[in-house]
C-alpha cells in the first residue's frame, strides 16, 4: 500500500472493537484525514490521572535512567537555530482542525537544543493513541532542504496548543510545552513573555547543581464539541524526582491555568522549588545601571508581588544592579499567592513595538491545596542583555522532602494584563533612587503608589511608614521623609538614606533592605514596598 501517514485522527471517539479487521474498520470511520488507515493505533485505555500517577511512581522505585541525548539523526542534532525556524509546523495538520473543536494542537519539531524526544499521545473517555512522528506535519524551508533519515521511533520537541482567543474565526497559540518542563501561556492581546515550569531542584542551592527534571511524556486530550478548558496530563521524570501532572488550560482576557501535582522523591536535595517561574528584567526606571540602548526600560518582569495569609501585601521591585547573583526570602506560615508582574503597561515606557514588553503578561500563582509553611525565594541573576530570564521566583517549603516521600500540591495560574490579584487597593507603580553631586552621602529614594483608598477625602493625613531592616539597618538614617500628590491620582514617598555615623560614607555600607507604605491614622492604605537599596 503506497501511502503517507499523518496520524492524525478526526471524528467521535472511538469504540472499542477487539479483532484486528474491525479495528481497521473502526479507524476508517474516524473521519481521518489520514491517507493510510493501517498507521493509527487506537488502543482502549482509560487515560487519568491516577493512571499518570502510577507511572510516575514505578519510575521512582527504579534507577534513574537518563534520556538519550543523541538518539535523533545527526541531521537534526546539527540543525542551527535558523534552520531550526525554518521548519514550520502545517496548520491544516493541527489535532482536530477538521472538525472545528474549541481547540487545536501543533507539534513541535525535534532537534536543534531539543534533543531530548517527548511522547504525545491523544486521549478520549475511552481510548488513546500514539502520534508518531511524521514528515508530513511539517513544511521544511530553504535552509532545511537536505534532510537525512527520520527517527525509528521519534518523538517531538513539544507542542503548542491553539484556541479562538482573539478572533472567534482564528485558532491563536494559547500555550506551549517545550523544553524539560517549561511552558508558557497568553491571554487575549498578550505577548509570550514569562515562562512557568514544572518543578524547580537545587535552584540556588549551595555546592550542588541545579537539575532539570523533563516531561518525557504528554497525553492531550481530544476535546468535545463544547468544551471551555484544555485538558493535558504530564510524565515528569529526573534524577531526584518523578512525578505526574494535570493541566486544565482556560483561555481567556485572563488565562487560568489549573495544575494539579504530585511528585515522589527518589533522594534528598538541598532545596525544592513549588509553582517555580522565570522572567527576565535587564533595566527599569530602578535601575543605577544604564546601558546603551534607546529604550527606556527592557523587561518582562519588574517586580514580584507576594500575599501573606495574613493579609499583608509585598511589592519587591526586581533589579539588576550589583552584577553578582542575589537572593530575597520572604517567610511565612501561609502563601495566599505571589508572582513575578508587569506592572507598567504604557508603551512609552518601553518604545519598542516589536517586543511589545508593555503586553507580556504577568504571572500570579493562587494555591489552591495547603502548601503549608515555607518561603518565597526570589534570585536574581546579573545580566547584560534582554536574551535570558535572569529573575526567578518559587515557593519553597519549609520541610524538604526526604527519598520515598510522596508530594501533592496544586495552584492556579493567572496569565494576564490586569491589575494583578495581590492588589486590595494602594499599591505601588514606580521606584526610583539617584544620588546629587552636592550630596554624595545621601541617597535620594522615592516609591510612588496610587490606589481608591489614598484618593478619597478625608482630615486625616497620609502617613508614609519608612524603615531599614535586617543586618546592617543600625548603620543608616532615614531623613527628609515626605508624601506628596502627584498627577494621575499618585502619591510620592520621598526620603534619603545617609551613615548613620557623623562623617561616615555610603559606599561602606552593605546593601540596605528598606521597607515602605502609606497609613492614614490606624489604617494601612498600600501594600508593603520591600526593596534591597545599595548605598
Amino acid at each position: 500500500m503506497n501511502c503517507k501517514s499523518r496520524f492524525l485522527t478526526r471524528g467521535p471517539s472511538p469504540h472499542y472493537l477487539p479483532a484486528v479487521p474491525n479495528k481497521l474498520i473502526l479507524i476508517a470511520t474516524l473521519g481521518s484525514l489520514t491517507t493510510c488507515a493501517i498507521a493509527q493505533t487506537w488502543e482502549r485505555e482509560d487515560v487519568g490521572f491516577e493512571s499518570v500517577q502510577s507511572r510516575a511512581r514505578d519510575l521512582a522505585n527504579k534507577p534513574y535512567v537518563a534520556p538519550e541525548h543523541d538518539s535523533l539523526p545527526a541531521w537534526m542534532n546539527q540543525l542551527s537555530y535558523d534552520q531550526y525556524r525554518d521548519i514550520r509546523f502545517n496548520p491544516s495538520q493541527a489535532l482536530w482542525a477538521s472538525e472545528k473543536l474549541p481547540f487545536q494542537a501543533m507539534l513541535l519539531h525535534p532537534g536543534y537544543l531539543f534533543r531530548e524526544p517527548v511522547t504525545l499521545n491523544e486521549f478520549t473517555s475511552t481510548h488513546q493513541q500514539k502520534i508518531r512522528f511524521s514528515e508530513a506535519y511539517f513544511n521544511y524551508g530553504p535552509l532545511v532542504s537536505k534532510r537525512g533519515d527520520l527517527p525509528n521511533d521519534g518523538g517531538f520537541a513539544g507542542f503548542r496548543l491553539h484556541a479562538p482567543l482573539n478572533n472567534p474565526d482564528y485558532y491563536d497559540e494559547l500555550a506551549v510545552f517545550q523544553g524539560t518542563s517549561y511552558w508558557r501561556a497568553v491571554g487575549k492581546n498578550q505577548h509570550y513573555g514569562i515562562s512557568s515550569r514544572g518543578v524547580a531542584v537545587d535552584t540556588g542551592a549551595d555546592g550542588v547543581k541545579e537539575e532539570f527534571p523533563s516531561f518525557r511524556e504528554f497525553w492531550l486530550r481530544k476535546p468535545e464539541p463544547n468544551d471551555v478548558e484544555a485538558r493535558i496530563y504530564a510524565l515528569l521524570d529526573g534524577p531526584s524526582y518523578s512525578g505526574a501532572f494535570a493541566f486544565r488550560v482556560d483561555p481567556g482576557n485572563v488565562t487560568m491555568v489549573d495544575v494539579r501535582v504530585v511528585l515522589f522523591a527518589r533522594r534528598a536535595v538541598q532545596r525544592l522549588g513549588i509553582a517555580p517561574m522565570s522572567s527576565m528584567f535587564w533595566f527599569g526606571e530602578n535601575s543605577r545601571r544604564r546601558f546603551d540602548d534607546f529604550r527606556p526600560e527592557v523587561h518582562d518582569s519588574d517586580g514580584l508581588a507576594i500575599r501573606t495569609g495574613t493579609g499583608e501585601r509585598l511589592w519587591r521591585p526586581l533589579s539588576n544592579d550589583t552584577g553578582k547573583l542575589e537572593f530575597s526570602f520572604f517567610d511565612m506560615e501561609k502563601c495566599d499567592g505571589f508572582g513575578l508582574l508587569q506592572r507598567d503597561r504604557r508603551f512609552n515606557a518601553y518604545e519598542d513595538a516589536e517586543a511589545s514588553y508593555h503586553l507580556r503578561p504577568s504571572l500570579w500563582i493562587e494555591p489552591t491545596s495547603d502548601w503549608g509553611p515555607g518561603r518565597v525565594m526570589l534570585m536574581e541573576i546579573p545580566a547584560s542583555n534582554e536574551l535570558t530570564d535572569n529573575a526567578v521566583a518559587m515557593w519553597e517549603p519549609a520541610r524538604t522532602p526526604q527519598p520515598g516521600d510522596r508530594i501533592e500540591f496544586s495552584y492556579r495560574q493567572h496569565w494576564t494584563l490586569e491589575e494583578d490579584p495581590s492588589i486590595a487597593d494602594g499599591y505601588v507603580v514606580a521606584t526610583r533612587t539617584g544620588v546629587h553631586d552636592w550630596q554624595p552621602e545621601q541617597r535620594t529614594v522615592t516609591v510612588d503608589f496610587t490606589g481608591r483608598a489614598l484618593n478619597q477625602p478625608s482630615d486625616i493625613p497620609l502617613t508614609p511608614q519608612v524603615q531599614a531592616t535586617g543586618p546592617g539597618s543600625d548603620r543608616v538614617k532615614i531623613q527628609s521623609v515626605t508624601v506628596q500628590p502627584l498627577p494621575e491620582s499618585r502619591f510620592r514617598v520621598a526620603f534619603q538614606i545617609a551613615p548613620a555615623a557623623e562623617g561616615g560614607k555610603l559606599a561602606d555600607i552593605g546593601p540596605i533592605e528598606l521597607r515602605c507604605c502609606l497609613k492614614r491614622g490606624e489604617n494601612f492604605l498600600t501594600e508593603t514596598w520591600v526593596h534591597r537599596v545599595i548605598p
